[in-house]
Parts: structure tokens; sequence; C-alpha cells
């Protein structure tokens, strides 16, 4: 089976991780990050979910998981450390049509989490399709070793440069060539080197438009 690799959002939905240990603790960042609307089940957290939940950043019910947990959830991690309550976790799911996670049990899983590699809006993600997640780790160590703090800088030029460049370029393949010259050139290599007035005026040189004129941040 071959997975179809896709970027959720998550922001302000409701995400049930079911379990309140360790394993479920790390699953936790990535949909915090993502701004999803967390609940943990679970009768007791681990220190670091209990920190979070103190925060306001999770709902914790302070239980363990009964049938009708996952009503109204857009995404399920199921993590518990019994067979059992993970199995009826995949059964609802599965009923409600929920996109459900039982970890390390890629048979019982509607979505694989990948390796995440980040440097501000770059986000490379790998999998091995749950047969190896630490070949995927290692590879994603790799990939982060090519990606520095220009590559997220070279991303917030381009968001404010989306918008000037439509409006001056209509047609869409001209727009596609100007970003490719962009990302081909050295501008990269300009904002690695923290010249970053360098990086806007190769910018408006080859794309006529000035950002030197309006810090888009």
């Amino acid at each position: 089976m071959t997975h179809y690799p896709v970027f959720l959002e998550l922001a302000g939905r409701r995400c049930v991780v079911v379990g309140g240990g360790a394993v479920a603790e790390a699953k936790l960042p990535g949909l915090l990050a993502a701004d999803a609307a967390v609940t943990v089940i679970a009768p007791r957290l681990t220190p670091g979910l209990e920190a979070l939940r103190a925060a306001g950043r999770l709902l914790h019910c302070a239980r363990s998981y009964v049938p009708g947990d996952l009503a109204g959830a857009q995404l399920v991690i199921s993590a518990a450390n019994d067979r059992a309550v993970n199995a009826a976790v995949w059964a609802e799911a599965n009923a409600r049509g929920i996109w459900v996670n039982v970890v390390d049990d890629p048979p019982h899983c509607s979505f694989i989490a990948p390796s995440i590699a980040r440097r501000g809006d770059l986000t490379v993600a790998v999998s091995t399709g749950g047969k190896a997640p630490s070949l995927a780790v290692r590879v994603r160590e790799q990939i982060e070793g090519l990606l520095g703090d220009e590559h997220a800088r070279f991303l917030e030029l381009a968001g404010a440069l989306r918008q000037p460049l439509a409006e001056r370029y209509p047609v869409f393949e001209q727009r596609k060539r100007l970003w490719y010259a962009l990302v081909d050139s050295d501008i990269l290599a300009l904002l690695r080197e923290g010249d970053e007035a360098g990086a806007r005026a190769r910018i408006a040189s080859l794309t006529g438009v000035d950002l030197l004129a309006a810090d888009p941040v």
C-alpha cells in the first residue's frame, strides 16, 4: 500500500490523544504547533503533559477512554498502554470516519506520522510507510543538516512577494519561471551570509518588485 502524503490544517480542530504516558507526550508537539484543540484522555499524565495542561495548552479528561469520547474529533492518536483500549479507539474512529493512528501498530492506522524537519515555514516530512521509523529519523537528520535559517528567511520574503508578483505578472507561467529563477539564484547564499539587503536587491533585479520599499515582516 502506498500512502498519500498530505499536510493537514488542524488549527482550532478537535484532536484527541488517548493515553497519558511518554509515547502520548511525544505526539503533542506537532499537534500543538499546528494549533490543534487537543484533548488528552488518560487517568494520569506525565509531568510534561501536566505542565501543558496547567498552561492551558490541552484539555485533560482524567479517566480511561470510553466509547463516545471521539465525537467531534477530526484526528485521533491512540497511545494507551492497553491493546483492548487501542482496539476500541480504532473501532470507534473507523465507525465515525475519523483519521486515526494507533501508535506502533500500522494495521490500525488510517494515517501515519512522518519524521519532520522544519525551518520556519519550510517543512520536510519523511516516511517509511510505518516499516522502519528509525530510518525516517536518520534521513530526516541528514536533511536537517542541509537546511539553515536562510531557508526560513527566504520563505518570509517569498510570502511578502507573492501578491505583488501576481499583480505584476498575471500569467501563471511567467510567475512560475520567476519563482524558479529566484530559487536557483544566489539569494539563499546571500541570506546565509547575512546579506539581506543584497538578497532583496537580487529579488528586485529578477522580478522588478522592490521589497526594500516595504519591510515584509
